[in-house]
């Protein structure tokens, strides 16, 4: 690397400006003004001396930028490995809406069979507040699960209130949603292993686009 690239390698945009500003105004160089720039801002160190510095920065800058990619790209490996879990013989997928909330409610859901068979549900749900509409979805696909004796099944829901309070103890659960935990803990009972997980709102497109079309289906 020639001596006027490492210059422009170690200039700041703030020293690159000055540079041109002092060529137009002496007549030298852009490469010459940088030199005078660099040599300035060295001082007593001397230019060789700045250079080097400066290249253990964009150095270490560069490790630095790497390492947060790697912890990025790790997080993101763990989110998804929370959110998706490992490989299931069957696989489920369920939400609920209510237009206004409370108000009309839909549910859907979705059931993937390791045959790849796919049952869907889609309809309307009575009335009541979205997380009732969240676990009359979940219950739904439950039963569509029991119906066709599945096992080893996951069900992907986006309600934390839902997912929080199935999964949670007796002790927290909510008193409101009381009658839909014991139907849905029951359904589970009757199944050969069962664990219900929340993923994102946006990895539920499928089951949010069930419920909305539910709820628009007359009653």
């Amino acid at each position: 690397m020639s001596e006027f690239s490492q210059l422009h390698d170690a200039a700041y945009k703030a020293e690159r400006s000055a540079s041109r500003k002092l060529a137009a105004a002496t007549g030298i160089t852009e490469d010459e003004a940088l030199h005078r720039t660099l040599t300035a801002a060295a001082g007593l160190a001397g230019l060789a001396s700045l250079l080097a510095t400066r290249l253990a920065q964009r150095h270490a800058d560069a490790a630095r930028i790497e390492a947060r990619a790697h912890h990025k790209a790790a997080l993101d490996a763990r989110r998804k490995a929370r959110h998706d879990g490992p490989p299931a013989a069957w696989r489920a997928w369920f939400d609920g809406s209510a237009h206004p909330n409370p108000g009309r409610c839909g549910i859907g859901g979705v059931l993937q069979g390791p045959a790849g068979a796919t049952v869907e549900v889609s309809r309307a749900a009575g009335y009541g507040n979205s997380s009732e509409a969240e676990y009359r979805a979940l219950i739904a696909v439950l039963h569509a699960a029991v119906e066709r004796r599945a096992s080893d099944l996951v069900i992907y829901g986006d309600s934390r209130v839902v997912i929080d309070d199935i999964n949670g103890p007796a002790l927290y659960a909510a008193v409101s949603l009381a009658g839909y935990r014991a139907e849905a803990q029951s359904l589970m009972a009757q199944l050969d292993g069962v664990t219900v997980r929340w993923i994102p709102r946006h990895k539920n497109a499928a089951a949010d686009a069930l419920s909305q079309r539910g709820a628009a289906i007359p009653e």
